[in-house]
């Protein structure tokens, strides 16, 4: 396959992005599900504190980066496969990237007055 035809991060790099980061957000998941089954948080400040953990926030800023990686690898598949025209799939992926730039910012924003 010659190099414009490549898709960037396209073949085995793309496909363990999308293995290994459903394979950590499955497991924070199981992790925080447990974590509330065996002792949820009953206030507001019991939450807020236990997601203000350094552990627990740092696990937080992966998963989200996880599952940011996940929707591009994912969404930028689905885009170069169906979407045939350059300029509209230039526009739909630059759409997908600030929206994920959007959602990144306010969630590690969220993440970060946690602690404040």
């Amino acid at each position: 396959m010659g190099r414009a035809v490549r898709r960037p991060l396209g073949g085995l790099p793309a496909w363990l992005v999308q293995r290994l980061s459903a394979v950590f957000m499955l497991g924070f998941t199981v992790f925080v599900l447990v974590r509330f089954l065996v002792e949820p948080p009953h206030s507001y400040d019991a939450w807020r504190s236990w997601v203000g953990h350094i552990g627990v926030s740092a696990a937080s800023g992966v998963f989200i980066a996880a599952l940011l990686a996940h929707a591009w690898v994912g969404l930028r598949d689905v885009t170069l496969d169906y979407v045939a025209p350059l300029a509209a799939r230039v526009a739909v992926l630059s759409l997908i990237a600030a929206t994920l730039v959007a959602v990144a910012a306010f969630a590690f924003r969220i993440l970060f007055l946690a602690h404040g």
